[in-house]
Order: C-alpha cells, then sequence, then structure tokens
C-alpha cells in the first residue's frame, strides 16, 4: 500500500544511510522499524517481587498512638 509520511530530515537521512550499509530499500527500513514498534510485547517472565524493609521498634513511654497531634509533637523533638 502506498502512503505519503512526512518525517524529519535527520531521521530521514539516517533511514537512507542505514539502508545503504544492509543493502536494503528505505522501504524496507521503515517497514522494519514498524513492525519492531508495533510487535506485541511479550513478559520477561520474571515475577517482580517487592520486598518491604521492615524495622523492629518500641512505643516510647507515655505515646497515644491515637492521638496525632502528641505524635507530631514527639515527632518533632527527636
Amino acid at each position: 500500500m502506498r502512503t505519503t509520511l512526512d518525517i524529519d530530515d535527520l531521521v530521514l537521512r539516517r533511514a537512507k544511510k542505514l539502508a545503504a550499509e544492509e543493502g536494503k530499500t528505505l522501504t524496507q527500513i521503515v517497514e522494519e522499524a514498524l513492525r519492531e514498534r508495533l510487535a506485541p510485547r511479550t513478559p520477561s517472565g520474571k515475577k517482580f517481587k517487592l520486598r518491604l524493609l521492615t524495622k523492629k521498634g518500641r512505643t516510647i513511654p507515655g505515646t497515644n498512638l491515637a492521638d496525632r497531634d502528641l505524635l507530631y509533637e514527639r515527632m518533632e523533638d527527636r
């Protein structure tokens, strides 16, 4: 199928140079690039596992976890 595209001058020059180096037509280079870009992505197969960093701690005596204002005061006084 024939179509008309506006292509950036630098991109076109690089595509033409690549076509010449590989002994291919500009059409083949553009088709290969489009096929690669439009190909469905396949997952790597390796699942990502998020490991949470946890620290043991203790509640400071006299701290009421339900009192937000007191907690803010204690954090500010560190």
